[in-house]
């Protein structure tokens, strides 16, 4: 789904997100909603320590699992089925969090937030990569375009599923814009928020710390 919404750039997007992080041998990262594995195994290849991988998604995590058995990834990744808005996880638990194309899914992002301050320890890193709005004005009717009039034939073609890629559309434009989203985080009480937008805002990144 990630592929045909950003034309296969969401692996170079997750790219700058772990660019950004810059992994360390000694950083325990949290990664929720990301059951199949993409930034745990980018975090892993640049020097990061050990991952949680969090997913509500059951059959997200074994492909997660079958993918790290694949590339012979025995240890190092602890796979939970768990909720973004209740984490199984301890207090201060973690040197950084990271949460990709997953939190504009979350019922509460409120609460998925405010787990993320939880969990991190003091000066521990949050990072959130999702699509977000467009900056640029005529790069925003072409890919308004492309996202409501293309998308969902391309879903029904290829993954035969129209309604699926009709909400993925819906959903981006309903979730916050860069600001909006800096400021709920903020509100959460991390802090240091910063944003870099990302192929002129179809996705965004936003930083912040736990002080």
């Amino acid at each position: 789904m990630n592929d045909l919404m950003s034309l296969g750039v969401h692996r170079l997007w997750k790219n700058a997100m772990i660019d950004w992080l810059r992994p360390r041998a000694d950083m325990a990262l949290v990664d929720v909603g990301g059951g199949t594995g993409d930034i745990a195994f980018k975090f892993l290849e640049h020097g990061g320590g050990p991952v949680t991988v969090v997913d509500i998604n059951a059959e997200m995590l074994e492909r997660g699992r079958e993918r790290a058995i694949d590339r012979g990834i025995l240890d190092g990744i602890t796979w939970i089925n768990g909720d973004a808005e209740k984490l199984p996880l301890d207090d201060m638990s973690a040197d950084a969090f990271t949460i990709a194309f997953c939190i504009r899914n979350v019922t509460h992002i409120e609460r998925a937030l405010a787990e993320a301050r939880r969990v991190l320890k003091p000066g521990g890193r949050f990072l959130c990569l999702e699509f977000s709005h467009v900056t640029a004005p005529m790069l925003a009717k072409l890919y308004d375009t492309y996202s409501f009039s293309v998308l969902p034939v391309l879903g029904a073609r290829v993954a035969g599923d129209r309604e699926a890629y009709q909400y993925l559309a819906e959903s981006i434009r309903k979730f916050p814009d860069q600001q909006t989203f800096a400021n709920m985080i903020a509100d959460t009480g991390l802090a240091g928020v910063k944003v870099r937008n990302l192929s002129g805002g179809i996705a965004a990144l936003h930083s912040a710390w736990r002080v």
